[in-house]
C-alpha cells in the first residue's frame, strides 16, 4: 500500500472516530465513577454534599434519632448515586417535634427525613420507617422532600406513623387543626423531571402518600400505596381516646371527604373513612408555582381517601395502566383535560371516578368497573360535571356492579362540590356506558352524547 494511501485512510478512521466521539453523550465517553463503599451512617454523611459520587452504603439496620437541621438527612450534591439496596432506616418521630433543631433556607419550615435537593441525583432501595407515637410540631412532616431536578427515586419502601390523633381519618383538624400528619413522599417546587419508580409506601398515619406542590414534568410509575380503613361504628364503640372526650363530635357536619356525619356534627353509625388522606395527588401550585404534567403509569392505590387525585391540577395530567381500590371520597378525581387510559376502579365505599369541577373541560376516561359488591354507604358509581369530556365505562361482570348504583350527571352529591344548593351543569359530555348502571341526567346536563346499555333517565333534583 502507497504511503499516501496510508495517511489518507489513517486520516479518514480519525475523522470517523472524532465524529462518533462529537455525537456520543458526554456520560458515554466519561470514566465510570469509582463505587465507594461505606457502613456508618456518619460516613454517609460526609457524601451528601459532594458531586460526582456513586456510594453504596452496607445492608443493614441503621437507627436515625438525632439530626441538625429539619431535614435530619439532606443530599445537596449533583450527579450523585446512593445504592442503599438492603439499608432499613428507623426515624424517630422525636426528631419532628424537637424544636432546637436549625430551620432551612428555602422559606418552607417542614420537618422531613430525608431530602433531595440536588440536581441528577439517584438514590435507590431504601426501606424507611418512623417509629414511635411522638407527635410532630406541625401537620407537614414527611418522610422524603424531592425538590432537586432530574432525581430519581427508585424501588424505595416507606411506612409512616407518628401522626396524632391517630384513627379518625379526616374527622378531624383538615386545614391544620389539631391533627400532626406523617406524609410519604412529597414532589415541590423547583424540581423538575423527577421520577418515582418502583415505590411503595405503606400509610399507617394521617397524610398523603406520594403529592405534588409545584413539580413541573414528575413520572410516577409501577409505585404502590396501601392504607386502612375503619367504620365508624367501631368509633362509636370506643370508651375512651379523643373521640370518645369529644363525645363523638367530629369537626364539622355535612360530607367530609367521603364521609357523611349529621349537620350538627355527630358522627353517624354506618358510614366508613380512611385513616390517611389520598394515596396519589397533585396541588395546583406551590408559592404561584403550577404544578405542571404529570404523569401516573402502573400505580395501584388501596384503602386509601381518594386514589388518584389530578383533579386539582389544571395542566392535564396523564393517568395510565392504574388500579383503584377502596378507597373512600373517590376512587380518581379527574379535572381539566385530564387523560385515564385503560384505568379500573370499585366503587364500594364511593364512586369509582368523578369529575367534579364545572369549569373541568375535555378530559377523557377509560374505566372499568372492579367488584363493587359488599361496601357500605355508596350507591354512585361515576359523577361528571363541565363540558366535553369522552368518558367510557366497562366491566367484566354485570354482577360487579349492585343494581341500586348510578351513573350521574350534573349533580353535585358525591366529592368535589359541598354547596347542595350549587348550580351544576354536565354539557357536551360523550359517555359510553358498557354497563347496565342506569344513568341519571339531572336538570342541567344538556347536549349530551349518550350511549348506554343500562337505562337512560332525566330526573329532577334532589
Amino acid at each position: 500500500m502507497k504511503t499516501n494511501d496510508i495517511k489518507m485512510r489513517r486520516a479518514s478512521w480519525i475523522l470517523a472516530l472524532l465524529a462518533l466521539v462529537w455525537v456520543l453523550p458526554a456520560s458515554a465517553i466519561q470514566e465510570k465513577k469509582e463505587v465507594v463503599e461505606i457502613a456508618t451512617l456518619d460516613e454517609l454523611k460526609q457524601y451528601l454534599p459532594k458531586s460526582n459520587v456513586q456510594v453504596k452504603l452496607k445492608p443493614g439496620n441503621y437507627q436515625i434519632d438525632e439530626a441538625e437541621s429539619i431535614r435530619f438527612i439532606r443530599i445537596t450534591g449533583n450527579n450523585a448515586h446512593y445504592d442503599l439496596n438492603g439499608v432499613r432506616f428507623m426515624v424517630d418521630t422525636k426528631l419532628f417535634s424537637r424544636p432546637d433543631l436549625a430551620k432551612s433556607d428555602d422559606g418552607n419550615s417542614m420537618y422531613c427525613a430525608i431530602e433531595i435537593s440536588g440536581n441528577d441525583v439517584t438514590l435507590e432501595g431504601l426501606y424507611i420507617e418512623t417509629y414511635g407515637h411522638t407527635p410532630g410540631r406541625q401537620s407537614k412532616n414527611k418522610i422524603f422532600n424531592l425538590v432537586g431536578e432530574n432525581v430519581t427515586l427508585k424501588n424505595v419502601e416507606v411506612r409512616t406513623a407518628g401522626s396524632s390523633p391517630w384513627g379518625y381519618g379526616s374527622l378531624y383538624g383538615l386545614g391544620g387543626g389539631d391533627v400532626r400528619k406523617m406524609n410519604g413522599i412529597r414532589v415541590g417546587y423547583p424540581a423538575k423531571n423527577v421520577k418515582v419508580i418502583g415505590c411503595t409506601v405503606h400509610m399507617r398515619a394521617m397524610g398523603h402518600a406520594i403529592f405534588l406542590q409545584g413539580a413541573e414534568n414528575t413520572l410516577i410509575e409501577d409505585c404502590h400505596v396501601d392504607g386502612l380503613l375503619r367504620t365508624t361504628d367501631a368509633i362509636l364503640a370506643e370508651t375512651s381516646g379523643y373521640a370518645f372526650d369529644k363525645d363523638f363530635y367530629a369537626g364539622k357536619g355535612g360530607y367530609v371527604e367521603g364521609t357523611l356525619i349529621r349537620d350538627d356534627g355527630k358522627i353517624m353509625p354506618g358510614e366508613i373513612i380512611s385513616l390517611s388522606e389520598d394515596g396519589i395527588r397533585m396541588y395546583p401550585e406551590y408559592k404561584g408555582h403550577k404544578t405542571l404534567n404529570t404523569t401516573v403509569k402502573n400505580c395501584t392505590v388501596t384503602q386509601m381517601r381518594r386514589g388518584i387525585c389530578t383533579g386539582l391540577s389544571t395542566s392535564g395530567d396523564k393517568v395510565i395502566n392504574c388500579v383503584v381500590r377502596d378507597c373512600v371520597a373517590t376512587g380518581y378525581n379527574v379535572g381539566n383535560g385530564d387523560t385515564l387510559i385503560n384505568c379500573s376502579a370499585d366503587a364500594k365505599y364511593a364512586e369509582a371516578f368523578c369529575v367534579p369541577y364545572l369549569n373541568a373541560k375535555n378530559a377523557y376516561v377509560e374505566m372499568n368497573i372492579l367488584d363493587s359488591r359488599g361496601g357500605i354507604a355508596n350507591d354512585l358509581l361515576a359523577k361528571i360535571n363541565g363540558k366535553g369530556h369522552q368518558v367510557k365505562i366497562t366491566t367484566a361482570d354485570d354482577q360487579y356492579i349492585p343494581e341500586e348504583m348510578s351513573i350521574r350527571l350534573a349533580v353535585w352529591e358525591g366529592y368535589g362540590n359541598f354547596n347542595k344548593k350549587a348550580k351544576m351543569h354536565a354539557i357536551n359530555i360523550t359517555l359510553d356506558n358498557q354497563t347496565n348502571t342506569r344513568v341519571l341526567l339531572f336538570p342541567e346536563a344538556n347536549s349530551n352524547d349518550i350511549q348506554s346499555v343500562g337505562a337512560v333517565k332525566k330526573v329532577k333534583s334532589k
